[in-house]
C-alpha cells in the first residue's frame, strides 16, 4: 500500500460522499446506506437510470459533483477495469468491488484481475469479488444485503475474506456491535495487513476479529500486529485451511492459498494473537477481551451452584493452559466458616443452592476466594426464559455479588451460561453495563479466557522490546540452491560450534582400518549428497564391532545401493563413532519460507519422527525462553527429565545447540534453503548431531566446507 492509497483508505473509512454504480445491487446499498443513518452525499451511476432509488443518479462517473470519497461498484467483471480506470483519473479515493469473477476462477480471470489493479493506480481497491464494507461508526455502509448490527462509537472491527462469514457474523445474538465489517476478498491490491494498519489506534477499534485464508505480506502484517499489541488492541483470529480439502477449497474462492498451518500458529503465538477455531468463539473472545479485558495471567477462579458445572469447567479447561489452582489455607478457613457443610471446598467452586440469590453472603464467599490473588474470575450462569421471571432476581443477586468482588479483586470478571441459549439478551445488556463479559457456553467461555488471558500475558511479556517481534524474512536464493552431503553438512555445523561425532571420510578399501583408529563401536553409513534417508534404504549400519564388521558393513552397503539407485556411484563412506548412552533423540530443522523467512522445527526425532509428529515450530529470530519452552512442549521432554528412573538430559546444552543453529542460520541468510538436524541424539553428556542435510546457495563460507578428511 503506497502513501496516496492509504490517504484513499482513510478517505473511503471515513467518506464525506458516496457513488453506487450499477444496477440492483448497487440500487439495494444505496438502501442499506440510507437505512445507516450516512449524513454525507449519496449518487447513483447509471447510464440507464434517472435516479436510484430516490436519490440522483448520474450517467458517468466524470459527471459527479466531485471525486466521491468511496464508491461501491456492482457492474459486470469485463467492464469493471475501464471504470475503476475512470474513478482513479478524477481522483476518487476507495473502490468496493463487488463485482466477482476474477482471480478465482482461474487463468482468464487473474488477466482481468491483473487488468484492473493497473487501472487502480493508486485507489483505494477492496476486493474484488466482496460483499462490501460496513461501516457502523458513521453509517456508510457499502453492502448490497440486509446485514445485524446497529450504529456504535466502539467496537471492534472484522476483516474477513468470506463474505458469507462477515455477514453471518452481523446477524449474532451474542451481543457482540462491530466498528467495521470489512471484505478482504482477494486482496488484489489492499490485503488484511493494511486494513490492520490503517484500523490499529482508531478510537472506534478496541479488537480486530479476523477470518484468514492467507496473509500476502507476512513482515508487513507483522508490523501491523505489534501496533495493536503495542496500543493493548488484541487480534482474534479464524484460520482456515489447516485440512488438505479446506485448503484447496481457498484457492476456488478467493484464488489464494491457505500456507503452512503451523508457520502461521507460530506467527500468532509470536505475536500475542488469539487462533480460534470457530466463529462462536471469534465471537465470544472478542466480547471477552472488549467487554472484560484481557487478564495478564492464566489462574482462573471459577463459581457455580451446580456439581456438574464444576466438572465441565475442568474438562474445559484441559490443554486450554487455564489453571484453578486451589484455595490457600487462609481461603479454605474463611470458606469453611461462610459455606454450608454441604459443600466441597475446591477450584473451581459449588457454592450449593442454599446460598442461591443470598447477594451479602454470597458476596463475602466470593471475596474470600479471591484474596488468593487470581488473574480472573468466571461465574456459571444459566437465565430462566423471559416467561419464567419470578426466580430472575435470585440470578441477578448472584451476579452482583460476583460483580462487586471482582470489581473489587480489580481483576477481569465473566459470567458465562452452561447452555449457550440460556442467555437472554437482557440478561447479557445488564452485564454488559456492568463491564463483564456476558459469555455462552461453558467451553466457549474457558477457551476465550484462555485466548485472553494469552495476549495479556504477551503483552506484558513484550513491552520495551516489541521490536524483538519483528521478522526480517532473508528472502531466497532458490536458483542457485544445492544439495550438500552429510560429510560436508557436519564441517560446517562444527565450525559454529555445534556437536557431531568424532568421524572420518575415506573409501571403502580405507574403512576397516579408519574404524579401528576411531575406536570401536561404530556406525558406518554411505555419504553422498542425493541419499537423505539412510536408515529406511539400509544404507546404515551401527554398533560395529571390528574390522571384520566393517568391511562386511561396507559391502552390504555397497551391493544394497546398487539396486536402489543405479545412477548414485559412490565410493565414499562416513565412518563415526558411536554415541552412547542416548537417552532421547530430537529433530532440529530450519526452513527458510519465502514468506514466513527462517522457521525452525523442534521435535522428537529419529526415525519415527512422522508418525509422531511431535513438533514445536518457531519463527526466527527467536530466544532462548521461547526454545526452551518449545522443547519442554514436546513429548520427548518426558524421556529427557528421566523418565521411569531412567537417565536424564540437561536442557541448557539442549537449547544451546538450537541457538547454535539458528545463529548459523542467520549468518547464511537468503543463501540457506534447508537444515535438517535428525537424530540429534541427547545423552548425559550432552547433544550430538548423528545426522544432518544441507541444502544451501554456495557463497564464500561454503566454499571449503568438507575439504578436511
Amino acid at each position: 500500500m503506497t502513501p496516496r492509497q492509504k490517504k484513499n483508505l482513510q478517505r473511503l473509512l471515513a467518506p464525506r460522499h458516496i457513488a453506487f454504480v450499477g444496477g440492483d445491487e448497487a440500487a439495494s446499498a444505496v438502501k442499506q446506506c440510507v437505512n445507516g443513518g450516512f449524513g454525507g452525499a449519496i449518487w447513483g451511476v447509471n447510464p440507464k437510470r434517472r435516479s436510484m432509488g430516490e436519490l440522483p443518479c448520474f450517467k458517468r462517473v466524470e459527471d459527479l459533483p466531485e471525486p466521491p470519497d468511496a464508491t461501491f461498484l456492482a457492474i459486470p467483471r469485463r467492464q469493471t477495469a475501464e471504470l475503476v480506470r475512470q474513478l482513479a483519473q478524477i481522483g476518487a479515493g476507495g473502490v468496493v468491488c463487488y463485482t466477482a469473477g476474477f482471480r478465482e476462477l482461474g487463468e482468464e480471470g487473474a488477466e482481468l484481475e491483473c487488468d484492473l489493479v493497473n487501472a487502480a493506480q493508486d485507489l483505494a481497491l477492496v476486493g474484488p469479488n466482496v460483499y462490501g464494507l460496513l461501516n457502523y461508526v458513521t453509517g456508510a455502509h457499502l453492502w448490497p444485503f440486509s446485514h445485524g448490527g446497529a450504529r456504535t462509537a466502539c467496537g471492534p472491527a472484522i476483516i474477513s475474506q468470506s463474505g458469507m462469514l462477515s455477514s453471518s457474523l452481523t446477524f449474532n445474538q451474542r451481543s457482540v456491535s462491530f466498528s467495521y465489517v470489512i471484505g478482504a476478498g482477494n486482496q488484489a491490491i489492499l490485503g488484511i495487513e493494511d486494513y490492520l494498519e490503517t484500523l490499529v489506534g482508531h478510537p472506534a477499534v478496541n479488537a480486530f476479529g479476523l477470518y484468514v485464508e492467507t496473509l500476502r505480506d507476512i513482515p508487513k502484517f507483522t508490523d501491523a500486529a505489534i501496533r495493536a499489541l503495542e496500543t493493548n488492541t488484541p487480534i482474534v483470529a479464524l484460520k482456515v485451511g489447516h485440512s488438505e480439502l479446506a485448503a484447496r477449497s481457498t484457492i476456488t474462492h478467493t484464488g489464494s492459498i491457505s500456507g503452512s498451518s503451523e508457520r502461521y500458529q507460530a506467527l500468532f503465538e509470536r505475536l500475542g494473537i488469539i487462533p480460534v477455531a470457530t466463529p462462536s468463539l471469534l465471537l465470544e473472545t472478542l466480547k471477552m477481551v472488549t467487554v472484560s479485558g484481557a487478564p495478564s495471567g492464566n489462574r482462573l477462579a471459577a463459581f457455580t451452584c451446580s456439581g456438574g458445572d464444576v466438572a465441565m469447567l475442568a474438562d474445559s479447561a484441559e490443554g486450554t493452559g487455564v489453571e484453578f489452582p486451589e484455595p490457600s489455607a487462609a481461603a479454605q478457613s474463611d470458606l469453611t466458616r461462610l459455606l454450608p457443610e454441604i459443600a466441597t471446598i475446591s477450584n473451581p467452586l459449588d457454592y450449593t443452592t442454599p446460598l442461591w440469590g443470598q447477594e451479602t453472603a454470597l458476596n463475602k464467599v466470593f471475596r474470600s476466594m479471591l484474596k488468593d490473588g487470581f488473574d480472573a474470575a468466571l461465574l456459571v450462569q444459566d437465565y430462566p426464559p423471559q416467561a419464567l421471571d419470578e426466580d430472575r432476581p435470585m440470578y441477578l443477586a448472584d451476579a452482583r455479588a460476583f460483580i462487586e468482588a471482582t470489581r473489587d479483586a480489580g481483576i477481569p470478571g465473566a459470567i458465562c451460561s452452561s447452555v449457550p441459549e440460556n442467555m437472554d439478551v437482557d440478561a447479557r445488556q445488564f452485564l454488559l453495563e456492568q463491564g463483564v463479559a456476558p459469555l455462552q457456553g461453558v467451553a466457549e467461555a474457558v477457551t476465550a479466557i484462555s485466548g485472553a488471558s494469552r495476549f495479556g500475558q504477551k503483552r506484558q511479556e513484550s513491552i520495551d522490546r516489541f521490536d524483538a517481534l519483528r521478522l526480517q524474512p532473508p528472502g531466497r536464493d532458490d536458483k542457485q540452491l544445492r544439495d550438500y552431503d552429510e560429510w560436508q553438512s557436519k564441517q560446517l555445523l562444527a565450525r559454529f560450534g555445534i556437536s557431531v561425532p568424532n568421524g572420518r571420510l575415506v573409501d571403502a578399501e580405507e574403512a576397516p582400518a579408519a574404524a579401528a583408529d576411531l575406536g570401536f563401536p561404530v556406525a558406518i553409513k554411505l555419504n553422498h549428497k542425493n541419499i537423505a534417508h539412510k536408515t529406511e534404504l539400509g544404507l546404515l549400519r551401527l554398533q560395529l564391532m571390528t574390522e571384520n564388521d566393517v568391511g562386511a558393513a561396507v559391502e552390504t552397503i555397497t551391493e544394497r545401493v546398487g539396486t536402489i539407485h543405479e545412477d548414485i556411484s559412490s565410493n565414499k563412506f562416513l565412518i563415526e563413532q558411536m554415541i552412547e548412552p542416548v537417552v532421547a533423540e530430537l529433530l532440529v530443522s530450519i526452513v527458510n519460507d519465502s514468506k514466513f523467512g527462517h522457521v525452525l522445527t523442534l521435535g522428537t526425532g529419529g526415525t519415527l519422527v512422522e508418525l509422531m509428529r511431535d513438533t514445536r515450530t518457531l519463527l526466527l529470530p527467536t530466544s532462548r525462553k521461547a526454545i526452551s519452552q518449545a522443547i519442554a512442549g514436546l513429548r520427548v521432554s518426558t524421556l529427557m527429565a528421566g523418565f521411569r528412573s531412567q537417565a536424564s538430559v540437561n536442557q541448557g546444552p539442549v537449547v544451546d545447540l538450537v541457538l547454535r543453529v539458528t545463529h548459523l542460520a542467520e549468518t547464511l541468510g537468503k543463501a540457506l534453503g534447508e537444515l535438517e538436524l535428525n537424530p540429534v541424539l541427547l545423552s548425559p553428556n550432552g547433544p550430538v548431531v548423528a545426522d544432518a542435510l544441507l541444502r544451501a546457495a554456495p557463497n564464500a563460507m561454503l566454499t571449503n566446507i568438507g575439504s578436511l578428511r
